[in-house]
């Protein structure tokens, strides 16, 4: 049997799904103080996340973190959904880091701040769901022409 990805995928893969997959293990049963510093930073930049309780935020990011990370460690799980996974999670982190004031250097730049490079490493895993999901688009049209070819 096959599996669903390509041997290039499986570093980048492993390296961020173990990653993510630790960073939601880590936050599994924060305590009060935790899950309000984790919901005030992030309700800061999406206003909307005010509405939802700091512990149920808290639980809800260790959730997606879990989930993340281990559709990225599941062979079995096709290059197109982990790519898509990672790479809206990942943007999401990106916008984070892009609406908190501080994060950024004075001006249009996009370019980190002391404070701002703790997440603006975040965009290797941007960089990294793009490329799973430009694998999985590439190499499924390189499949289709094969079997159009062996038609013919």
């Amino acid at each position: 049997m096959r599996l669903p990805i390509t041997p290039s995928e499986i570093a980048p893969r492993i390296a961020t799904g173990a990653f993510i997959l630790n960073s939601g293990l880590g936050k599994r049963g924060a305590d009060e103080a935790t899950a309000a510093g984790l919901h005030g930073f992030a309700a800061g930049a999406y206003p909307a996340l005010k509405k939802v309780p700091a512990t149920t935020f808290a639980k809800g990011l260790s959730t997606t973190e879990i989930t993340i990370g281990a559709l990225l460690l599941t062979p079995f799980v096709p290059a197109a959904v982990a790519g898509a996974a990672l790479t809206g999670f990942s943007g999401g982190l990106l916008g984070l880091y892009l609406r908190t004031p501080g994060m950024t250097k004075p001006g249009r730049s996009v370019a980190p701040t002391q404070d701002g490079l703790s997440i603006a490493k975040d965009v290797w895993m941007f960089g990294i769901g793009i490329g799973l999901l430009t694998e999985a688009l590439t190499s499924r049209r390189a499949t289709r022409r094969v079997v159009r070819s062996r038609r013919k």
